[in-house]
């Protein structure tokens, strides 16, 4: 399984994170780019991940999963700021391929914002729904996730790409912070991580040498059974291919067994997202 992939139309006008004309990114990606990939690497589903902060582009993930067999969950979007959210959640969930939401935590400004008493209806709401909550930020944000998962112990949490930690700028009182914090959630919480996002967080002449200590800090503080492999594709192209991150991820997983690399691998997320798969 891929547990983190996009697609998006730029023309669709909501994804405003996205660079104005860049090669990689500003460009259609649908099933069929994708699909050549899977086939080399034997991936049989996907979890398809909202990149665009709007109910629209959930819907619209949402009709790409109805047409294509290997989407086998959508991550999407709902407004934390408007508690009247909640219908669409509700709404939304009825279909049977929604799992749950992802707030781009990373794009607003306000570092303390998931604290803020107005938003935690949405909180409130996977717990209550019984949907997923991809938690997407940076290390600046460790210590907020933590106070919301324990505030939420039974809210369905999985990190998305190691919480972006500073691979370009790497020293080791920012591993530290990075690695503090990881292994506090890993402690304190029951959240998943997802194995993604490292190449993007590197510099551009990366080496597997800089992406290693991350890699094992999260195996070794979740364990295999919490982790699972994402491609984060297409964002991953603005490092390395499809293919090539695959094979990057074979080599830092190398060293567990083959029942823990089946975890990382597939296993987990089909657990974690209760895949049909």
């Amino acid at each position: 399984m891929d547990a983190h992939q996009h697609y998006w139309n730029p023309a669709r006008g909501d994804y405003g994170w996205m660079p104005k004309d860049d090669k990689v990114l500003t460009r259609i990606y649908m099933p069929a780019d994708l699909s050549p990939g899977l086939a080399r690497h034997e991936i049989e589903a996907t979890v398809l991940v909202q990149a665009a902060p709007s109910i629209e582009e959930t819907e619209y993930l949402l009709g790409i999963a109805d047409a294509t067999a290997h989407v086998a969950g959508v991550v999407g979007w709902v407004d934390f700021e408007r508690p009247e959210d909640r219908r669409q959640l509700e709404r939304l969930a009825r279909h049977p391929k929604f799992r749950g939401v992802r707030p781009m935590i990373q794009d607003i400004p306000d570092k303390d914002w998931m604290l803020r008493a107005d938003v935690q209806w949405g909180f409130e709401a996977l717990n209550e729904l019984d949907l997923t909550f991809d938690a997407l930020g940076f290390p600046i944000h460790l210590e907020n996730f933590l106070t919301i998962l324990k505030r939420y112990p039974e809210m369905r949490t999985v990190i998305d790409h190691c919480m972006k930690p500073e691979i370009r700028n790497h020293s080791p009182e920012s591993f530290q912070h990075w690695a503090n914090g990881m292994s506090q959630l890993a402690n304190e919480t029951k959240a998943c991580c997802k194995l993604s996002g490292l190449v993007t967080e590197a510099s551009q002449n990366w080496m597997l040498e800089d992406l290693k200590p991350y890699a094992e800090h999260v195996l070794s503080a979740f364990g295999a059974e919490r982790v699972m492999w994402g491609s984060d594709w297409p964002v991953c192209r603005l490092r390395a291919e499809y293919s090539d991150w695959r094979k990057i991820a074979e080599d830092l997983t190398s060293h567990l067994s083959n029942k823990e690399r089946q975890r990382v691998f597939g296993e987990t997320a089909a657990e974690f997202y209760r895949l049909d798969v």
